[in-house]
C-alpha cells in the first residue's frame, strides 16, 4: 500500500494495544514495541514450547495462579520471545512486576478484567490492526469536533489520544503556537494539505520508509511526521509536528491520519480570530500595542496563546523583513475604525493602529509592492489622506524605526500620494516638515539636554554628528578638533541619551531639526 495510510496494515505493537486500543487501561511494565501477531491463551507452562515468536500470551488457570506462576510464565515467554504476557491482576504484586519486566526485557501487562474477553479483543486487533487503528482515528475526530475552533483545546486533544506522540503547532516562522514545547524532528514525512483530494487522502508525498517514519532499525526509533494548516489567504498558517519513538510503521500512518483531522478545526480557529477582530478596532489597535511592547522584552519563547499566537491567526506578519507605513488625513478625518477596515482591505492582513495624526502598521510587503496599494487604497478613503512609508527592517524589536519614517514620509507627501522615507534624502525629508506642530514635541525628547546645554553647543553638536553620521565629518563641519566633538558626546550621553539605539538615533535628529531650524 502507498499514500497515507501506508503501513497501517503492519501489526500492531502492544503499546498500541494498551495505550489506544483493546488494552487501554491496563498496567503495562515494559517498552511495549514488539509487534503482535497472534494471541495464545496459556493455562499451564508446560505449553510454552509451542508459543510462536510475536505471541500475546495471555495467562489463565494454574498459569496465573500465584507470582511463582507468573513469573515463571514471563520467564519462558522470553525464552519463546513473545510480544507479552497478559496476566489478571493480582497473580503477581505490580512491583515485582516491574521489576522482572525491566530484567527479562519483557513486556508485562495487568488486567482486572476476565483474561479471556481480553484475549479475544486483543486477538481482534492483531488480525486487523487496520480496524484497530480505524477505531483510534474515529475516535480522535469526535473528541477534535468537541473540542471546536480552539488551537489549546485542539492540540490538548491531540497530545492526550496520542499517547507516546508529542504534538506541536507551530507557525509560519517555525515558532511555537500550542501544544508540545519540544517535537525531535529526525525524518520528517511532509504532507501538504492543498496535496490531498476530496476524501482527505492525498497522494503519497512521504519519505522512506512506509507510514512515513523512519522506524527500521531497533527499538524506539524516532520518527515525525508533519501537516500544513492553510490560511484564509492561500498561505501556511502553520505545521502541525507530531515525534515519538516506534517500531511500527502503522503507528506514524494512523498519527498522520489524525492531525490531518486537525486541520479543519485550526482553520476555524484563525478565521474566528480575524473575524472578531475584523468587528472590534480597539481589539485589533490592543493587539498591535502589545506586539510592539512585547517586541522590546528580552527575546524569549512566546507565549502560548498570547499577542503572538492572536497575531498570526489573524495573518499578520510578526517576524521577517517588515515595512512600516502611515497613513495621515489632510483634513478632518472621521470614524478610525473604517479607516482601519478600508487600509486593512487594500494592504492585506496587517495591523492598524492610531499614531500621531493618522493610523499607522506594518507589512511583509515590499516597500514598492505597499506603496502601490497605499496608492489604491488613499483613493477609497473618504477624507482627503497622504500616506508614507518608512525603511524596511527586521523584525518587530526594529519597526519602531521604520514606524517613526513612515511617519516622517506622511507629513512629506501631499494629499493623495504616497511617500517613501527611503526614497528621500534627510535633508528633503526633514526640510519638509512642518516645524511648527513638531516644535513642543522636539522640546520634550531634547529636555534633559536643553537643561545641561548653556549656550547651544551641544544641540549643535548633536545634531551634526547624527546629520554627518560620525564624530570626524561633524569636526569639520563646526571647525573644531574631533577630541572636543567626542567630549561634546560624553556629556551628551551623559544627559541620557543612548545614541547606539537607531529609534533614538531618529527621533534626536528630527528634533534637532526642528529646534535649529
Amino acid at each position: 500500500m502507498t499514500g497515507p495510510r501506508a503501513g497501517w496494515e503492519a501489526p500492531v505493537t502492544v503499546a498500541e494495544l494498551v495505550n489506544a486500543g483493546p488494552l487501554a487501561g491496563a498496567r503495562m511494565y515494559g517498552s511495549g514495541e514488539n509487534p503482535v501477531h497472534q494471541v495464545r491463551i496459556v493455562d499451564e507452562l508446560s505449553v510454552f514450547g509451542t508459543v510462536a515468536p510475536h505471541t500475546a500470551v495471555v495467562l489463565i488457570g494454574t498459569a496465573a495462579s500465584g507470582g511463582w506462576a507468573v513469573e515463571m510464565a514471563t520467564r519462558r515467554a522470553w525464552e519463546q520471545a513473545a510480544a507479552c504476557v497478559i496476566a489478571p491482576a493480582g497473580g503477581l504484586s505490580e512491583g515485582s512486576g516491574e521489576v522482572l519486566a525491566e530484567r527479562l526485557g519483557v513486556t508485562l501487562i495487568f488486567v482486572d478484567e476476565d483474561p479471556l474477553i481480553v484475549a479475544v479483543r486483543v486477538a481482534s486487533a492483531a488480525a486487523r490492526p487496520e480496524a484497530a487503528r480505524t477505531q483510534l482515528v474515529a475516535r480522535c475526530a469526535t473528541r477534535l469536533a468537541e473540542a471546536g475552533p480552539s488551537a489549546r483545546r485542539v492540540l490538548g486533544v491531540l497530545n492526550a489520544e496520542l499517547p507516546g506522540t508529542s504534538v506541536t503547532l507551530i507557525d509560519r516562522y517555525g515558532r511555537h503556537l500550542a501544544g508540545a514545547r519540544a517535537v525531535d524532528r529526525p525524518g520528517i514525512a511532509r504532507l501538504s494539505t492543498e496535496a490531498q483530494g476530496a476524501d482527505g487522502r492525498g497522494p503519497d508525498r512521504d519519505g522512506p520508509p512506509e507510514g512515513g517514519a523512519r522506524a527500521g532499525g531497533g527499538v524506539g526509533a524516532r520518527w515525525s511526521a508533519e501537516v500544513e494548516v492553510p490560511d484564509l489567504d492561500g498561505g501556511v498558517l502553520g505545521t502541525l509536528v507530531a515525534g515519538g519513538s516506534s517500531r511500527s510503521p502503522g503507528w506514524p500512518a494512523a498519527v498522520r491520519t489524525v492531525l490531518r483531522l486537525a486541520v479543519a478545526p485550526l482553520t476555524a480557529w484563525a478565521a474566528q480570530e480575524r473575524l472578531r477582530a475584523s468587528r472590534d478596532f480597539a481589539l485589533r489597535r490592543a493587539l498591535a500595542e502589545r506586539l510592539l511592547a512585547d517586541a522590546q522584552q528580552e527575546p524569549g519563547e512566546p507565549e502560548e496563546g498570547g499577542a503572538r499566537s492572536e497575531a498570526i491567526a489573524l495573518g499578520w506578519p510578526v517576524e521577517g523583513a517588515l515595512t512600516a507605513y502611515q497613513v495621515r488625513p489632510t483634513a478632518e478625518a472621521g470614524d478610525a475604525a473604517l479607516a482601519g477596515t478600508l487600509i486593512a482591505a487594500a494592504v492585506g492582513q496587517v495591523p492598524v493602529l492610531p499614531r500621531g495624526e493618522g493610523w499607522a502598521g506594518w507589512s511583509a510587503l515590499d516597500p514598492g509592492e505597499l506603496a502601490e496599494r497605499l496608492r489604491r487604497c488613499l483613493r477609497t478613503m473618504p477624507w482627503p489622506c497622504a500616506a508614507g512609508i518608512g525603511a524596511r527592517v527586521e523584525g518587530l524589536r526594529s519597526v519602531e524605526e521604520s514606524l517613526l519614517g513612515a511617519e516622517a514620509a506622511a507629513f512629506v507627501a501631499g494629499p493623495g500620494t504616497v511617500a517613501r522615507a527611503d526614497r528621500m534624502g534627510p535633508a528633503e525629508l526633514l526640510g519638509a516638515l512642518p516645524t511648527g506642530v513638531l516644535r513642543t514635541p522636539a522640546t520634550v525628547v531634547l529636555r534633559p539636554l536643553l537643561a545641561v546645554d548653556k549656550d547651544g553647543t551641544l544641540l549643535e553638536t548633536l545634531a551634526a554628528v547624527l546629520d554627518e553620521g560620525g564624530a570626524l565629518k561633524a569636526a569639520e563641519r563646526l571647525g573644531v578638533h574631533r577630541n572636543t566633538i567626542t567630549t561634546r558626546l560624553e556629556r551628551i550621553k551623559s544627559a541620557g541619551f543612548d545614541l547606539d539605539d537607531a529609534a533614538t538615533r531618529l527621533a534626536l535628529q528630527l528634533a534637532c531639526h526642528v529646534l535649529l531650524r
